[in-house]
């Protein structure tokens, strides 16, 4: 039988792999598409906004051709999570044409695609094309990431990675494993710009590598998807600074937690409170769902820093709690702390 076709859509924190995904699954084109996201903190908001793209008229193929892993890095946790989801996988073969799989933002792409040389993979799958996304905004700044502090409470919080190396490095790990490199956040920059960040990018890429500009994760999937590279049979092509990997100490005070509250709010009104809430705590990360009065929609929060964005994804289902539903990722946070930040009283 032939080999299901893996696309690995690599990229740090906040730089847009989720919209991606989400753009892909609703225009799929008919494929019938599975996807493992890799999802950090106790609720899987990732995978429920995949979730929410209502892709499948049957709801019980939405929750099986979607599969989270929560456990960490993909690249630290294949031997406990990812090897039996991709046997999963492999043996309902006749019921998808492709699978993409979501790494985490510190995600090293080439252990990830090193996994598709073992003998329970390599018979059923192979890696089609390794996808890097990369935010524009934050290459104009001179990073590679909009929020450093963030991207760094993340590693030091995952128990599962066993990696920790200078954020430089690992970015430039994601560019010299791509097939292809999405550069996001450009309608956030003038022309010149733009131009500017592109060009430092190509010179940083493998030859032949394209930097192709997306907004929103608006990209055809027949970009993405059918690059038949078979990675894995030239992992000697993608040089890496971190084929060897000693065990590294993590600070056990970053911490994620969940809050739910009955509380509405306007959209307004709750990232202001979200505002106040990031500038007097160590938070780096916020995402989640919010219940808005007179709303059929949930409207869907990000917040990276003290950047924040939102907008609604679908409507509430009839069996649904509107209920609005938050996961902070901080240093010491506390519950009960948060969710009375949360509830004092709108004036």
């Amino acid at each position: 039988m032939h080999k299901i076709p893996v696309t690995v859509v690599t990229g740090f924190l906040g730089a847009g792999k989720t919209t991606l995904l989400r753009h892909l699954l609703q225009n799929n084109e008919g494929r019938r598409i599975a996807v493992i996201v890799n999802e950090f903190g106790e609720v899987g908001i990732d995978g429920d906004l995949l979730r929410a793209c209502q892709v499948c008229e049957d709801p019980e193929a939405t929750e099986t051709t979607i599969v989270e892993l929560t456990n960490g890095c993909l690249c630290c946790t294949v031997q406990e999570e990812f090897l039996p989801t991709m046997q999963a996988l492999l043996q309902r073969r006749d019921q998808i044409d492709c699978i993409v799989i979501e790494t985490s933002g510190l995600a090293l792409p080439k252990p990830l695609v090193q996994a598709f040389r073992w003998p329970e993979i390599q018979t059923g799958a192979t890696v089609d094309g390794v996808i890097t996304v990369v935010d524009g905004a934050a290459i104009a700044e001179g990073s590679p990431v909009a929020d450093l502090d963030a991207l760094e409470a993340q590693r030091q919080a995952d128990d599962s990675l066993d990696h920790e190396t200078p954020i430089e490095e690992l970015f430039e790990d994601q560019l010299a494993c791509a097939d292809l490199v999405l550069l996001t956040k450009g309608d956030c920059l003038d022309p010149a710009t733009q131009e500017r960040v592109q060009t430092w990018l190509r010179d940083q890429l493998p030859a032949g590598v394209k930097v192709l500009p997306c907004d929103q994760g608006h990209v055809r999937p027949d970009l993405l998807l059918g690059f038949n590279a078979a990675v894995e049979d030239h992992l000697h092509l993608r040089p890496s600074h971190h084929d060897h990997e000693a065990d590294h100490e993590h600070d056990e005070n970053i911490n994620a937690i969940q809050v739910k509250i009955d509380q509405a709010f306007t959209p307004d009104q709750l990232l202001a409170r979200l505002e106040e809430i990031v500038q007097t705590r160590d938070i780096y990360r916020i995402k989640g769902f919010a219940a808005i009065p007179n709303k059929p929609m949930r409207l869907v929060v990000h917040g990276v820093g003290k950047r924040f964005d939102s907008f609604y994804d679908r409507p509430w289902q009839p069996d649904e709690l509107r209920q609005t539903q938050l996961v902070f990722i901080g240093e010491q946070l506390h519950q009960a702390d948060i969710e009375a930040a949360l509830s004092v009283p709108v004036a």
